[in-house]
């Protein structure tokens, strides 16, 4: 983008915010058509700055902005409305969502499924349907990346999965049956196939999804701690 072209209309959710100077802020948004973007919004921070009740996190935004580089300057942000707040368990997982999509989504890389997919799974976290939208997200989010996964047939040999067998599943390559004694972290062929279908009404299959994807997050964010299942387990434990 060159500094005199303008983005006007996209909509967007905020991500994240961080203060820059004395009035404004740097603010990560992720825009249905134009992906993962910064934004400095100007004099954001003063008192009566009509932005300090629009940059809501988890809110339906239309925002235009402009310039070039890495950051952009916000122009306008107005309220869609239609979502309501989270609060409680669904804040915090909804605070999970966002550091995955700053923490994995590349710049300026669009992914309308993707921003329709999370706009879904916030709708359900209010609802308390958590469980199967997580899930259904962390999906979305490794296909959108190029991680989709193979969760219907063993790897090796090519035969479908039996449910009653136990598998490893091995990071880009899918489930293979487990050997006699491993140590790897292994799997039912029914709950690989579960999460296929999406079905996640069996508790067994909740549990180890979560255990999947866990893993396959762990992998791709290289080592990086998210902050949003600690605080998640620190208040678990209090």
């Amino acid at each position: 983008m060159t500094a005199r072209q303008r983005i006007d209309g996209a909509r967007a959710f905020l991500l994240h915010a961080h203060p820059y100077s004395e009035t404004s802020l740097i603010i990560d948004v992720f825009a249905r058509d134009h992906g993962r973007m910064a934004l400095l919004a100007r004099g954001a921070r003063r008192p009566r700055s009509a932005l300090r009740g629009t940059l809501l996190a988890f809110q339906p935004l239309e925002l235009g902005w402009h310039g070039g580089g890495e950051v952009k300057t916000l122009a306008k942000a107005e309220w869609m409305g239609g979502l309501p707040l989270p609060s409680g368990r669904s804040l915090l997982l909804g605070y999970y969502l966002n550091e995955l999509l700053l923490k994995l989504l590349p710049r300026e890389d669009a992914h309308p499924a993707l921003f329709d997919a999370y706009a879904a799974t916030l709708g359900a976290l209010v609802a308390d349907a958590e469980a199967t939208e997580l899930r259904r997200f962390e999906k979305a989010l490794l296909r959108e990346l190029g991680y989709g996964l193979s969760l219907e047939r063993d790897a090796a040999s090519g035969q479908p999965l039996r449910p009653e067998e136990r598998y490893v599943y091995q990071i880009e390559r899918g489930a293979i049956a487990a050997g006699e004694g491993g140590e790897a972290i292994t799997y039912r062929g029914k709950t690989l196939l579960d999460i296929a279908a999406d079905d996640y009404s069996d508790p067994r299959t909740a549990a180890e999804s979560k255990q999947l994807m866990r893993q396959l997050f762990g992998h791709y964010l290289g080592g990086q701690a998210l902050q949003s299942r600690r605080v998640f387990m620190e208040l678990q434990e209090l």
